[in-house]
Parts: structure tokens; sequence; C-alpha cells
């Protein structure tokens, strides 16, 4: 059994990777003349840059989230003109959030800060290590 000291430091670890990451996201978009977008939104744009089209509920499991936190997420998203909500044909209770206009041309922003920060995240690792370290976080997830 591992020690409470080691998973200690590993969340503290994880917290301050995450905390540095989040600096450079915020700084990147900024630099860019992007300021009302925040980090959190970046899972949502990115699951919908993959999917183009899912329901909150999809959203939330995708990116490991509540419904609820989710929903302030894409209300936010959907005032900035980033996403939408489109009624379900087949079914009148289902809703589905796609991207707009607007977030596909900033598509090319996201894909280069995304690059960038992997970059920055993985520059003292070999691929051997980064890919080790990918598996066990995913791992612990």
């Amino acid at each position: 059994m591992i020690e409470k000291a080691v998973m200690k430091q590993a969340l503290s670890l994880i917290s301050k990777i995450h905390e540095k990451g989040n600096r450079f996201i915020i700084e990147q978009l900024n630099a860019n003349g992007v300021k009302e977008l925040v980090p959190s939104h970046g899972d949502i744009l990115a699951i919908l840059y993959h999917h183009k089209k899912l329901t909150m509920k999809d959203i939330a499991e995708k990116i490991h989230r509540t419904k609820p936190t989710v929903t302030v997420l894409i209300d936010k998203l959907e005032k900035l003109g980033f996403v939408k909500r489109e009624k379900s044909t087949e079914d009148s209770r289902v809703t589905y959030i796609l991207l707009t206009e607007k977030s596909e041309k900033f598509k090319p922003l996201f894909e280069k800060i995304s690059k960038d920060l992997n970059k920055m995240l993985y520059k003292n690792l070999s691929q051997n290590e980064a890919e080790l370290l990918d598996n066990l976080l995913e791992k612990m997830l």
C-alpha cells in the first residue's frame, strides 16, 4: 500500500501543474485579445471540436464535471456566442450543444494555445516519460 504522504504530494503537485497551466492559458488568451474566456471553457470547446454536437449530459460525462457546472459554463459560452443550443428533431426533451461560427474561427488559436501548453508542460520529459505520465494520470482518474 502507498503511504499517505506520497498521495498528498502527488495531489499537491498535480494542483500546482494545473495552476501553472491555467496561468499560461490566461496569459495566452489575454495576449491574443480574448478576455472573456477562462480555462474551464477549454474542456467544453475541445470536446465539441471533436464531437461537433453533444447533450449537456454527454459533455458533463466526457469532461468529468457535474451537469450543473457544465450548465453554467455552457450558459456563459452561449452568451459569448461560442455555442448554441438546438432541440432534437426526434425528441423535444433533448437539447444539443453545438459550436457557432465564432467558435470555429477561434479554433486555430485554441489549437495553438493547446499545442504551446503541451510543449511547456512536457518540455523536460522524453517521449516515453510523457506517455508514462499520461498513462499513470489516466489510471489515477
